[in-house]
């Protein structure tokens, strides 16, 4: 089954800096654009660290211990540049990982948006919890169609009708009875990974449960 990658979801003009740009051109690209964070980079365009909103704040406020009046901070000069702001190394993803599985990445690492890199680590894009989230207003009759399709013909080589497909607000209904008690937790699973799918209720039905099948036992013949 083909997957919706970030790739098809990331924006690919994306507004960065490098190491060497001034604290307040970092703050006002976030106003101009109106964005809360922006990716930093070398001279070849790799990645190299992240400046979000917070970042300038705590630089703001003076709650960066660097910034402190205490023996160890005092004396030493307040952050001007990119470089010297940005949280790094930074977290990125890139562009044929699953939409579920930057998700999971953003979800574990709490943030707002994920810089996409090419193999070498070169910036191709930007994808942010927004982008993600929009996977989920894909239409009902699509993710229907999707799993007729992708998961019970194409990949568990079942009839359209097998299994009756309900779709409302992404939750996905199945009702039908399949040959085996082991293909309703492979149904289920499959329908799950689905772009789009919110939950999966299951009303399904096994005609025997093939986990419990014995081998037949075998009857003694007499030897002539």
């Amino acid at each position: 089954m083909k997957h919706i990658t970030v790739g098809d979801l990331m924006t690919d003009e994306v507004v960065s800096v490098v190491s060497a740009n001034s604290f307040k051109d970092v703050a006002k690209l976030l106003a101009q654009h109106n964005i809360s964070g922006l990716p930093v980079l070398d001279n070849e365009d790799r990645v190299v660290g992240v400046i979000s909103e917070s970042d300038l704040l705590v630089r703001q406020t003076g709650t960066e211990p660097a910034t402190r009046t205490s023996p160890e901070g005092a004396g030493r000069p307040a952050a001007t540049t990119a470089g010297e702001v940005m949280s790094s190394p930074a977290v990125t993803v890139l562009a044929d990982e699953t939409v579920s599985g930057a998700a999971r990445l953003m979800k574990r690492r709490g943030l707002e948006r994920l810089p996409v890199v090419d193999e070498e680590g070169r910036l191709i894009g930007i994808v942010t919890r927004r982008d993600l989230l929009g996977l989920f207003l894909r239409p009902d009759a699509e993710i229907r169609r999707r799993v007729v399709e992708d998961v019970l013909v194409a990949t568990m080589g079942l009839r359209a009708d097998a299994v009756a497909v309900h779709v409302v607000d992404g939750v996905v209904t199945l009702e039908g009875e399949l040959e085996r008690q082991s293909e309703i937790p492979v149904l289920i699973r499959l329908t799950e990974q689905l772009d789009g799918v919110v939950a999966v209720m299951s009303h399904l039905t096994t005609r025997f449960d093939n986990g419990r099948l014995r081998p037949p036992e075998r009857t003694a013949h007499p030897m002539w």
